[in-house]
């Protein structure tokens, strides 16, 4: 099989921190996860992560005003600056501090940043479509100008229309305005009067007006005006020396015991909206500050909020619940809604189609992904505690999950729905389940009794409980035959029972360490059992005795946690994989567990194939190989000193959580984030593998997009020759296969439709195999998008029929080919369904007019005529069939109807002659 596995896309986790941000057009919306950034196409419902990651978690991103460049900062002030248009990285920068703030000028030639107290203007790299002078740039980066004045950290930059001027907000209390180049008769200017940290400062649209909003709650209108008249009847001349920016109007949110957490303005609309710490969010209209309407959408704190360029969307960002949302104001509507897991995920596992992925957390939910759009489709919150595994029944689109509440359920995936729960007569916690290939009985294994469960998943009834490990059960598999049952436990023994037998009887497997997982090769005569010690071990059913192992423990040590006393060197002793999973083809193994690293196996040699880093991420503890002696302080590592009491917010500093709920460690002074994979899976199809990490869900996938790969090549093939040979020659074989040599669209559909429908047969039969793939590939990809149907379907008849054996013993190979085209025919069955009802109620509406008595002519006679009309004509036999003309009438049913209710009683119908 191919190992060439690439990272393809992140799943699980939609925000972490910092800003969001809308494309030009407002149809994409730009998302930090972690150390990565994710697009979401809020226009055709999918999303793709860009390829590149920081080295820390993102807390700044900006997009260009033209789109075309995309400006990432991590927590350290490292820059990224990436390519949108080609998803290439073009430069690496740092800005050697924090950047606390990140703002594009309209013009695209500069952003500015704040750095702490300071803010930096800088040149934005020119692009050819930005360089008309065509200059060669040797430095992308080139500080323009630097502002000093703020006591506090800048928290937001605005610019105005014109890039001339732009405002800074801060923590001390005040909002300023600077200009990009020095103006005659400009000289920066400070607004104070807030009393509370400012969150936010923006121009108006003809920029007379400035608006600034604060933490606790107070949004100020400031205007260029002399200062007013002590005496209102006294009236005098302004005078230009005391011209200057003035508070003309105080509002209040009246938010109680909430802050404003953050706020966005949008000039063209005069739309102010502002996010609240209690999860509220108001949108008010600017400058009467009237309240157009406010919505809880969250439970926690919104972090971030932006709006797109028309007006009508609002981003919304809460990094504690993990939630990012879309909110269509006008019609008070969500565009999108999507949240990742709370906790870490446990398992994981590929729907049979392939075309989603469940998985599964501790904070007790299951959420359903769908692959190709990016998205969670449904979550599922029956489980009351933390759900421990999940697994499909291989017929129909049934899950079983586990939990730690004491209950196995069943999930309808096509009603979205629990059908059946499961629970043993005293209160257990599973920790581990498997499904017959059948889907006829669940077995599951608990961490509190010795037991394995089994019960009927018709009935809900407990069939039997199998005694004989004397240990914790830690995995339970089921043969792919359906045939026996492997369990491994902690007391160091995998046991294999045959469960449909009369006399049940176990056959024990002895190990040297305690079971961790066990995998079961697809033609079941093979198990893979993973060890605490970091063995592999690989055993044959039928003779039950080991055949070949292997120590992983080399392979899966890496990276040092930000605690350990020893290298990572020499901490491999501790390492192993909590989680194997056989290839689709059963010639390679993945594994994974508590470490940065997925391995891949080859099962036949007994190499490491290909070792894959789950994160880079120096957020994260557990991805450095070397830990930094500077920062080991007498208290301990500075990674886990609890920092929260010197925080210089109030908010801040208070601990709101309850005694008792801290997850993890309790004797941890400061938790933070150890890398890990929870569980792997390989698709159906065998061209990509997922993993849940700690950071989301990694999908890897073997580039399928075919390039130009020409092979079998000779200075006689050319597109020429091609054409010579299919318009002279007729030699239709031999001119598809110089096509497919070539490897050129245009070509090889100029040839394919030139095919005489006569000749499919006998140019599929002597068609070459190694190119019936992407035939097949390529015929499927025309059914979807032709108009020629029935040609195509023939296509597919021919290469099924010609070469159903090679297909059939080929399915791993083909198999992504074959569910195109079962798709691509099914959607072409339900077009004709649906055109052929619609067919049916019009022609019935029409022949029932016959029971109508009219006046002069019948209503036989009306009809036929209406009959012409629509293009629907009558044969001798009064049987009814459409006329090709009938796409070129014009004319709908629903003025059929209405002409017939008009003239009912006249002697014809008017306008169907």
């Amino acid at each position: 099989m191919k190992t060439d596995f690439k990272f393809s896309n992140l799943l699980g986790t939609v925000y972490c921190q910092g800003n969001l941000s809308f494309s030009p057009d407002g149809t994409h919306l730009f998302s930090p996860v972690g150390n990565r950034v994710t697009v979401f196409n809020l226009v055709d419902n999918k999303s793709y992560t860009l390829p590149f990651a920081h080295r820390k978690n993102i807390s700044r991103l900006g997009l260009t005003p033209q789109g075309n460049l995309l400006l990432t900062v991590d927590e350290d002030g490292q820059a990224i600056l990436t390519s949108i248009p080609r998803r290439v990285v073009l430069y690496h920068f740092s800005f050697r501090s924090a950047v606390t703030a990140l703002a594009f000028s309209p013009s695209g030639r500069y952003f500015a940043v704040g750095l702490g107290k300071n803010t930096e203007v800088w040149h934005v790299p020119s692009t050819p479509d930005t360089n008309a002078e065509g200059d060669l740039e040797f430095a992308p980066f080139v500080r323009h100008h630097s502002h000093r004045g703020h006591f506090d950290e800048v928290r937001h930059i605005e610019w105005s229309n014109d890039s001339r001027f732009f405002l800074t907000a801060s923590k001390d209390l005040t909002a300023r305005i600077w200009s990009l180049t020095p103006e005659e008769g400009f000289v920066p200017t400070v607004l104070s009067g807030h009393r509370s940290g400012v969150v936010g400062a923006w121009f108006s649209k003809d920029q007379e007006t400035i608006y600034t909003v604060s933490k606790d709650g107070a949004a100020f209108q400031w205007e260029y005006v002399s200062r007013p008249s002590r005496d209102d009847d006294e009236m005098r001349d302004d005078d230009e020396s005391d011209m200057r920016w003035r508070i003309v109007k105080k509002n209040l949110f009246m938010r109680d015991r909430a802050n404003v957490r953050c706020a966005a303005f949008h000039p063209e609309s005069n739309l102010l909206v502002a996010g609240f710490s209690d999860g509220i969010f108001g949108l008010y209209e600017m400058p009467d500050f009237n309240m157009i309407h406010t919505l809880s959408i969250s439970q926690s704190d919104i972090d971030f909020v932006t709006i797109n360029k028309s007006g009508e969307w609002l981003a919304f960002g809460a990094s504690k619940l993990g939630q990012l949302l879309v909110w269509e104001w006008q019609s008070e509507s969500y565009i999108l809604k999507q949240q990742g897991h709370f906790d870490a995920m446990n398992s994981l596992v590929y729907s049979p189609d392939g075309q989603r992925i469940v998985t599964t957390a501790d904070d007790g939910k299951i959420k359903v992904w769908d692959i190709e759009s990016g998205f969670c489709v449904v979550t599922f919150t029956e489980h009351t505690s933390g759900v421990t595994a999940c697994e499909f029944a291989k017929k129909g689109n049934v899950l079983f999950t586990s939990s730690l509440d004491g209950s196995i359920r069943a999930w309808d995936l096509i009603r979205y729905r629990n059908f059946r729960t499961f629970t043993a007569p005293e209160r257990l916690s599973f920790s581990c389940m498997a499904v017959d290939p059948s889907g006829e009985v669940v077995a599951a294994g608990s961490i509190d009794s010795f037991d394995i469960h089994i019960w009927s998943v018709q009935t809900g009834q407990l069939l039997d409980r199998l005694s004989g490990h004397e240990g914790p059960v830690s995995s339970l598999a089921f043969a792919p035959n359906g045939g026996l049952l492997v369990s491994g436990s902690w007391d160091r023994t995998a046991r294999i029972w045959s469960i449909f037998n009369r006399t049940q009887t176990s056959e024990p497997l002895q190990l040297d360490s305690d079971i961790l997982d066990i995998a079961f090769r697809p033609d079941s005569l093979q198990i893979a059992i993973s060890t605490l010690d970091g063995q592999l071990s690989f055993w044959a059913v039928s003779e039950a005795e080991q055949v070949a192992g292997l120590d992983g423990r080399h392979d899966v040590s890496g990276g040092r946690k930000i605690g350990d006393r020893r290298t990572a060197a020499n901490v491999a002793g501790t390492k192993s994989f909590t989680t194997i999973r056989y290839s689709t083809d059963g010639s390679c193994l993945l594994a994974g567990g508590r470490s940065k690293y997925i391995c891949l196996y080859s099962v036949s040699t007994m190499v490491l194939l290909k070792k894959f880093t789950v994160s880079v991420n120096l957020s994260l503890s557990g991805t450095q190989e070397f830990l930094n002696s500077r920062l080991l302080t007498e208290a301990g590592p500075a990674g886990l000193l609890d920092d929260q009491g010197e925080a210089s917010d109030l908010e801040d500093r208070i601990d709101r959580t309850l005694p008792g709920s801290k997850r993890g460690d309790p004797s941890a002074r400061k938790r933070r984030a150890e890398v890990r994979v929870s569980g792997v899976a390989f698709s159906p199809s065998g061209t990509a593998f997922c993993a849940a990490s700690t950071e989301g869900l990694l999908i890897y996938s073997v580039d399928n997009t075919l390039q130009f790969d020409p092979f079998d090549l000779n200075m006689e093939i050319t597109p020429a020759s091609t054409l010579a040979v299919l318009g002279q020659e007729k030699d239709y074989l031999k001119a598809l296969v110089m096509a497919f040599r070539l490897n050129e669209a245009g070509l090889i559909q100029r040839v394919f439709q030139a095919i005489p429908y006569t000749d499919i047969p006998l140019v599929v039969e002597h068609f070459p195999t190694v190119y019936v793939a992407r035939l097949l590939r390529y015929v499927a990809a025309q059914t979807e998008q032709s108009p020629h149907v029935e040609f195509c379907l023939l296509w597919i008849k021919a290469l099924v029929d010609k070469h159903g054996a090679w297909l059939t013993a080929n399915r791993g190979k083909v198999d992504v080919e074959l569910r195109v085209v079962a798709r691509a025919v099914a959607k072409m069955r339900d077009e004709i369904r649906r055109l052929a009802d619609d067919n049916v109620y019009m022609v019935d509406y029409l022949l029932g007019h016959q029971s109508k008595g009219t006046t002069g002519k019948s209503t036989t006679d009306g009809t036929k005529a209406a009959l012409e009309w629509t293009g629907i004509e009558e044969d001798h036999d009064h049987s009814v069939k459409a006329l090709p003309s009938s796409e070129n009438t014009g004319i709908s049913m629903a003025d059929i109807i209405q002409q017939d209710d008009v003239n009912e009683g006249e002697e014809e119908w008017i306008g169907l002659e």
